[in-house]
C-alpha cells in the first residue's frame, strides 16, 4: 500500500504527535528514575521502592501509543482495490443454433452441452446486470430482452431448437439493437450502462444481411465488446438429409470478430471447458474492480488496542493510564 492508496494522507502528521510522545514518556521515566535515586534514607527505599524495575508497568503505555498510530493510519483514510458486484450492466447472450450444433463430438451433443454450460452461466451472474438472449441459424430471434430474470432466460435456453444456416453478422446487429433499446429506457442522466456481447458459435457464417466482421467493427465503434466463444473440435460431424457433413469449428473467425469489436477470445473444445470459459465471463462481467474505503480494519485494531492498554493499566497498576 503507497500513500497513493490514502484519501487524506495529510492525517499522518499526526505521527509526528505519536512520536514526541514515545519521546517525552521515556524522558519522564528517566527523570523519575533520577528523582528516585536522589532519595537519601536507602534503608526506607529498599521497602517503599521494587529491587527491580518491571517492564510490565510499560505495557499499557506502548498499547496506547500503538492505539494511537493505528487510529492515525484509519483517519488518513486507506484504500484498497476491492472486487465488487456491478450495479449496473447489460450482457446479450447470443447462441448459435445452427444444425452444426447438433455434431456430437462435444458429448451428448453440442447444442445440449452448450444449453448447461449457458444455463450455469445465467444462474451464476450477479443481481445487477441485466441479461438478454438471442438464438441465431439462419436469422436472429430476441428470445429474451435485458432483465434481472434469470428464470425467464434459462427457460428460454432450455426451449432453443436447431435450424438451418448461420447469420453471425445478423446477430451481433440484433444484439446491439437489443442493448441501445433497453439504454434508452433505463439510461437516465448517468447515460446508458455499459453492456457486452456474448457470442458463442461453432461454425463459420453462411448467410446474412450484415457481414460479421462489419458488425463487429460497428459493436467496436459503439463501445460493446464481444467476447466471443469458439465451441467444438475439428472432428466434428452431423447428419444432414442422409449425408454426413464435416463440420469443424471455426476458431479463426471468432479470433477475428473479438478483436475487432475489442472483445475476447475463448476457446472449448469440450463441455467442462466451456463451463470453465462461463465461468472465466461470469467473473469479468459481473464484478469490477475498485478502490474502496479500508480504514475499517485499521479502525477495529486501534480501538481493539487502546481496550487493551485499559485493560492492562488497570491489572498492572490499578489505575487508567
Amino acid at each position: 500500500m503507497s500513500f497513493s492508496n490514502f484519501v487524506a494522507p495529510w492525517w499522518f502528521l499526526l505521527l509526528l504527535a505519536v512520536a514526541l510522545l514515545t519521546v517525552a514518556y521515556v524522558f519522564v521515566q528517566r527523570m523519575r528514575r533520577k528523582r528516585v535515586l536522589r532519595f537519601t534514607n536507602l534503608e526506607l527505599l529498599e521497602k517503599v521502592a521494587p529491587k527491580r524495575e518491571r517492564w510490565s508497568r510499560h505495557v499499557p503505555a506502548a498499547f496506547l501509543l500503538v492505539a494511537l498510530a493505528l487510529l492515525t493510519v484509519a483517519l488518513a483514510g486507506p484504500t484498497a482495490e476491492q472486487r465488487v458486484p456491478r450495479n449496473r450492466a447489460t450482457v446479450m447472450l447470443v447462441i448459435d443454433v445452427s444444425l452444426s450444433m447438433k455434431a456430437t463430438d462435444v458429448k451428448p451433443t453440442r447444442l445440449e452441452a452448450a444449453q448447461v454450460a449457458a444455463k450455469s452461466f445465467v444462474e451464476g451472474l450477479t443481481p445487477g446486470i441485466n441479461l438478454g438472449l438471442i438464438a441465431f441459424a439462419g436469422s436472429a430471434t430476441v428470445l429474451v430482452a435485458p432483465t434481472t430474470d434469470r428464470a425467464a432466460v434459462s427457460q428460454s435456453i432450455d426451449g432453443l431448437k436447431l435450424a438451418q444456416s448461420t447469420a453471425t453478422g445478423d446477430a451481433i446487429m440484433a444484439a446491439m439493437a437489443s442493448i441501445d433499446s433497453f439504454g434508452k429506457v433505463v439510461g437516465g442522466a448517468e447515460g446508458p450502462p455499459p453492456a457486452r456481447i456474448v457470442l458463442m458459435s461453432d461454425g463459420k457464417e453462411t448467410v446474412g444481411t450484415r457481414k460479421a466482421f462489419d458488425a463487429a467493427d460497428d459493436a467496436k465503434k459503439a463501445g460493446i465488446p464481444i467476447s466471443t466463444i469458439s465451441f467444438g473440435t475439428e472432428d466434428g460431424v452431423v447428419d444432414i438429409e442422409g449425408r454426413q457433413q464435416s463440420v469443424p469449428v471455426d476458431d479463426d473467425s471468432m479470433k477475428e470478430i473479438a478483436k475487432l469489436s475489442g472483445g475476447e477470445f475463448f476457446k472449448a473444445a469440450s463441455a467442462e471447458e466451456l463451463r470453465r470459459v462461463y465461468d472465466t465471463l461470469g467473473e469479468q462481467i459481473g464484478y469490477e474492480k475498485k478502490q474502496a474505503d479500508a480504514s475499517k480494519p485499521w479502525l477495529v485494531l486501534g480501538t481493539l488496542t487502546a481496550m487493551f492498554a485499559a485493560a492492562a493499566a488497570l491489572l498492572l497498576g490499578q489505575r487508567l493510564p
